[in-house]
């Protein structure tokens, strides 16, 4: 570790999902505002290696860095809120830390020692706490930890830290502890005896937390904040309301109203060097919050029960829409939902639709349904990854001809495989980690719609795949009016496919979404967004002229 390296811990107490992930984000964007170099890094308590292989439904989506780490959702956050890329690094579970540890004792590093979980768990996840600083110069890395404070599972990381704390003192590494004060509707007021018993388990653990984030749903009167800091020994200035907001990117405005960057700054010792400008973030959420226009957006998928799944799509939308002055109404469409028989009820009022990525063969055929919906309407269409091929398959089946057309994901024995396993892929067995992952170049054409929207004839993309499209059909689909408009120039892999007489109907191999933040947001979602409130224009003035024509 750097001599100059700070650390913030952010644990969890009471309940899960009370939002360490957006707490730990905001700061570092209050903290990367007043100039320090911040970064973020996430300790996962469960045994999975990385999230590759968690059901959506289990954990959310699967968020993928440059460098190909399958990682938990919450480093999207991250990214979104600091506008800097996250690795491998910054995303570490116990199935890692174990398997390096067993790595280790099977290579005899340990020289014959009995295992322990202390000291050789604790000291392997120290190890981690610290291996961003060695990789990379950074001022301040806030490691969030996930979990619970009293989950059995995380009792390594709590002890890990704790040690840690005592090895580099209070001045080096400081202590947020985010937890709920509920509002009790029969008593008619808050309650502090949850934070109280958090605390209290902390403390068993040996860690005095420095800060008190305390989730509420209601402003927590001076009473309160005073009662909090003498049950928990904590500063009344160290007492910080967190109060529930109408959108995550308004969390920020509200952790420095309560003065938690000034806080956390002076118990490390460091100076506050600059205001924070949060003048380009309040034009955003202003935006975002007071649009001039709306646009329709179905997103169809086939986990959109829970939102989750779609998260780094759900933001890229919001956040392209913000940048357009527009507010996205959107529509979470079951792809098992939709038929020929009922999409122009379900579809038939969009604005643009959005076919999600996925794996598996349920709610394919809905899947289908909604990009020949879209190619016939001329609805703006943006598939991503599994929604390209999609486009593909309906393409070949209702354009060419290619009754069987579809992919060998689906239909293994397809005499027209247009989507086929990579090649390099059919010899693997292994799940975990062994998908094409993490940023490839891809080559652009020159005038085509996705040039327009990047303006870049070479772009990077993160990819999370195992099949292409067959460039055995490439000729046949090229004369037939679909474009390959991105390729990697090193696999000749189609990266992009868009159809010429089309307002815009574009299919990405890769995921644009991983890429947008709040201060960049993704070329290509801004685009669709476009495409989208001209496509509702369009509508309104065929309308008006049909009214019109009626009236005389």
């Amino acid at each position: 570790m750097s001599d100059s390296t700070k650390y913030i811990f952010v644990t969890g107490g009471v309940t899960s999902s009370l939002g360490k992930g957006i707490l730990a984000a905001s700061l570092a964007k209050l903290l990367q505002l007043r100039g320090y170099s911040t970064t973020i890094q996430k300790f996962d308590p469960y045994i999975n290696i990385d999230p590759g292989t968690l059901n959506p439904y289990e954990h959310g989506e699967c968020y993928v860095t440059d460098d190909g780490a399958e990682t938990d959702l919450d480093l999207g956050h991250y990214e979104r809120f600091l506008n800097v890329p996250t690795s491998q690094a910054n995303n570490v579970t116990t199935g890692r830390i174990y398997e390096t540890v067993i790595r280790k004792e099977r290579m005899g590093d340990y020289k014959g020692k009995t295992v322990q979980v202390i000291p050789h768990i604790t000291d392997e996840i120290k190890q981690r706490f610290r291996q961003l600083s060695e990789n990379q110069r950074f001022d301040i890395i806030i490691t969030e930890l996930g979990g619970t404070v009293g989950d059995i599972e995380s009792l390594p990381y709590i002890e890990a830290m704790r040690q840690f704390r005592y090895e580099h003192g209070p001045e080096h590494c400081l202590v947020i502890h985010l937890t709920l004060v509920p509002y009790l509707q029969a008593a008619g007021e808050l309650k502090t005896k949850p934070t109280q018993h958090s605390v209290k388990m902390l403390l068993q653990s040996g860690v005095q937390p420095d800060i008190l984030v305390c989730r509420t749903e209601h402003p927590i009167p001076d009473d309160l904040r005073a009662k909090l800091a003498s049950f928990c020994n904590v500063r009344l200035n160290s007492v910080i309301e967190n109060i529930n907001a109408s959108t995550i990117y308004e969390v920020p405005f509200l952790l420095h109203k309560e003065n938690l960057d000034v806080v956390t700054l002076n118990k490390l010792e460091l100076p506050l060097l600059q205001d924070p400008d949060l003048s380009k973030w309040e034009r955003f959420v202003h935006r975002l919050q007071q649009p001039s226009g709306m646009v329709r957006i179905g997103l169809v998928g086939k986990y959109v029960e829970l939102h989750d799944s779609y998260l780094s799509i759900s933001e890229a939308l919001k956040i392209a829409g913000a940048h357009n002055d527009l507010g996205v109404d959107l529509q979470w469409i079951h792809s098992e939902d939709v038929t020929e028989e009922n999409a122009e009820a379900l579809l038939g009022n969009l604005n643009g639709i959005l076919v999600a990525p996925g794996f598996g063969e349920r709610g394919i055929d809905g899947k289908i349904v909604s990009a020949r919906f879209a190619r016939e309407r001329k609805i703006p269409y943006l598939g991503i990854c599994l929604g390209m091929q999609i486009a593909v398959i309906e393409f070949g089946r209702n354009v060419l001809g290619l009754s069987e057309a579809n992919s060998t994901e689906f239909a293994p024995q397809t005499p027209e495989p247009v989507i086929n396993k990579m090649e390099e892929q059919k010899a693997i067995t292994q799940m975990g980690g062994t998908m094409r992952l993490g940023a490839y170049e891809c080559k652009v054409k020159r005038n085509s719609r996705i040039h327009k929207a990047y303006l870049q004839t070479h772009i990077m993309e993160r990819h999370r795949h195992r099949y292409e499209f067959n460039n055995d059909f490439r000729k046949a689909y090229e004369e037939a009016g679909m474009v390959m408009s991105g390729i990697n120039p090193k696999s000749d892999l189609v990266e992009v496919i868009e159809l010429a007489d089309h307002p815009f109907f574009i299919g990405t191999q890769f995921h644009p979404e991983y890429k947008s933040t709040v201060e960049t947001p993704h070329p290509l979602f801004l685009a669709f967004i476009n495409a989208a409130y001209k496509h509702k224009k369009h509508n309104k003035q065929a309308a008006k002229s049909v009214n019109a024509l009626k009236e005389s």
